[in-house]
């Protein structure tokens, strides 16, 4: 009798164990082999920028994509844009977030406004390039870098990845911050100080046409500084992560274009996502460009989604890429 009551304590203890081993973690990644994370929230929190750029209008079109897709909540959160959109997807804030590749690659080294590397995040893909613009009016006087010295200028919020571009231009200009009185503003703050004299001029690092300056050139004469080819190519060599651009007639009612210089727009995402999550999130928003109405969208495309992004891919995004046989470059 007892060895039959042992035994059947036994059989019942290994079976509870079986049943235990089998349930396993089911917190909505699924079993593929090697996820990056395993979270599906309940809500996808996407960090934008100020309500004036081209982050929060890309933003809103995005999360309705997202929420379409994958059926999550999303929702586009304006933010001081690439730096504290780093520190909101590494303490939870933000699942997604748009984010300047040099920012991106600070953020994972370190390095910069970053005194520790962060590791929650991945990239998900490169967008369009962030034209850097210094914006003032025709009755300035402003015509240089140069013309700079002296005046009261934004060079963008603190902790923005405008700020440190200003700071760099400035640099190869042979100037800096101390050379002028500075204001760390918005975009849309920045703009309204030069309407209303406050301030001279503002580094503006966005995608053009740029709402806030769209608006500022609805008003006054609108002029963009622009970057001689030979600082543009010692900027180039000191930080490779810029590129020549120009901000194109037509835009701002500019006569003709103007030579600046530009970072990436990029997407990146948190760690701890599932990969069928992420996979789904690009496949939401690359296979649906044409519902993307902000000028940008003609920038976006799986073809160049892995052009210079800098930083490790999640290996959801990188699936889909793969099955699109998109490579990095």
């Amino acid at each position: 009798m007892k060895k039959r009551f042992y035994l059947g304590m036994v059989m019942l203890l290994a079976l509870s164990m079986i049943l235990a081993a089998c349930g396993g973690d089911d917190n909505g990644g699924g079993d593929n082999g090697g996820d990056e994370g395993e979270s599906n929230p309940d809500f996808i929190g996407l960090a934008t920028g100020g309500t004036g750029g081209t982050y929060y209008p890309l933003g809103g079109t995005f999360a309705n994509l997202i929420n379409d897709e994958t059926g999550i909540n999303t929702d586009a959160i304006t933010s001081n844009a690439s730096a504290e959109n780093m520190a909101m997807i590494d303490n939870g804030e933000a699942e997604v977030a748009f984010v300047q590749t040099d920012i991106a690659s600070y953020a994972v080294e370190g390095t910069q406004m970053f005194d520790q590397p962060i590791e929650t995040i991945r990239g998900l893909a490169t967008l369009y390039p962030e034209t850097i613009q210094i914006v003032t009016t025709a009755d300035s006087g402003i015509e240089s870098v140069e013309d700079l010295a002296g005046k009261t200028v934004s060079v963008g919020e603190s902790g923005s990845g405008t700020r440190l571009n200003a700071e760099q231009i400035l640099e190869v200009h042979g100037m800096s911050f101390d050379d002028m009185s500075v204001q760390n503003l918005s975009f849309d703050d920045s703009t309204t100080g030069i309407q209303d004299g406050s301030i001279d001029a503002a580094f503006i690092t966005g995608g053009t046409p740029t709402g806030a300056v769209e608006g500022l050139a609805a008003q006054v004469d609108v002029v963009i500084v622009p970057v001689a080819e030979d600082k543009a190519q010692e900027l180039i060599n000191e930080y490779p992560f810029y590129s020549t651009d120009e901000v194109a007639s037509g835009i701002y009612g500019l006569e003709s274009a103007v030579p600046t210089v530009a970072v990436q727009a990029m997407l990146a995402v948190s760690s701890e996502l599932s990969d069928d999550l992420v996979y789904d999130i690009t496949k939401a928003i690359f296979e649906n460009t044409d519902s993307i109405t902000h000028p940008k969208g003609e920038f976006i495309s799986a073809d160049t989604a892995l052009q210079g992004i800098g930083i490790d891919v999640h290996p959801g995004a990188q699936r889909y890429f793969d099955e699109q046989g998109v490579e990095a470059e």
